[in-house]
């Protein structure tokens, strides 16, 4: 497990200064956050390969995670539904859903406003993993992962062009996004297995909305060094290509400098 590990603390880090944790939760990864009573970061612990369904094995195992505290846990899967707020209807969760996908028959369903509650990001975890993670802390909230993403772009929604497509990009998968004047028009999440994927979905979108290509500005987050994805590559295509990273909502102390070559969104701007 050790070799599945990244760690990254603070040069004073102390496990009994930590106020609570957030779990991010991703395809085939997973990043802890653990945070002190300011909500600054104290450590993350990065495990490279996981799976959600063995997480029970890790409550024991990271000692992080045995600390009882209030726990955000953050799901980044494909199963979610935006539900426009004038419409949503609180325990209508699983109907929402359904539509969808086949859902599992103990789920447990939950919500996130978002935009001044113009848009209700809805989702579901297995209730068998809820009840492991609720017998572990002494209180557990779960979002969907993508409040963080969609989260931001609302708040930087009058920087944008009149076409704009923006795209989170984490390694096996895409968040992607596109605004017409500054109103979403597209959210989604798909698998990439290259930056030619992320450059397919990207055309999809734009023949969809019918967006002009010379005037259209891409933007992508967390694009890697060993993603292949530069902006050189993407102005091949574009004539608007920009990587950026998100503004910070995040506080850190010394030590978290290498940090940064994880170009994890969550590191930048999380959802709160």
């Amino acid at each position: 497990m050790e070799n599945n590990l990244k760690v990254y603390k603070s040069d004073r880090f102390d496990v009994e200064n930590t106020a609570s944790l957030s779990l991010f939760i991703y395809p085939s990864s997973l990043f802890i956050f653990c945070k002190d009573q300011n909500e600054s970061n104290l450590a993350i612990h990065h495990y490279l390969s996981f799976d959600v369904n063995k997480i029970d094995q890790l409550l024991t195992a990271d000692h992080l995670l045995r600390i009882d505290v209030p726990a955000k846990v953050y799901i980044h899967s494909d199963l979610f539904s935006l539900v426009p707020g004038v419409l949503f209807l609180p325990g209508e969760e699983k109907t929402y859903l359904g539509y969808a996908s086949e859902l599992e028959e103990k789920s447990h369903f939950f919500s996130t406003p978002l935009d001044s509650n113009n848009i209700q990001l809805v989702s579901c975890i297995s209730g068998k993993i809820k009840k492991t993670l609720e017998a572990r802390f002494s209180e557990v909230q779960f979002y969907h992962g993508a409040v963080s993403f969609l989260s931001y772009l609302f708040k930087e929604r009058f920087n944008l062009i009149g076409q704009e497509i923006l795209i989170d990009y984490f390694h096996s998968h895409i968040y992607l996004a596109a605004f017409t004047d500054q109103d979403l028009s597209i959210f989604n999440m798909f698998e990439v297995s290259s930056k030619e994927d992320l450059l397919k979905y990207a055309f999809i979108v734009l023949e969809q909305l019918k967006y002009d290509r010379n005037h259209v500005r891409i933007t992508v987050f967390g694009a890697s060094e060993a993603s292949g994805i530069s902006e050189a590559w993407g102005k091949e295509y574009f004539h608007h290509f920009r990587i950026i990273r998100p503004h910070a909502n995040q506080n850190y102390s010394h030590g978290f400098k290498h940090l940064k070559s994880e170009k994890l969104f969550e590191a930048d701007w999380q959802y709160s």
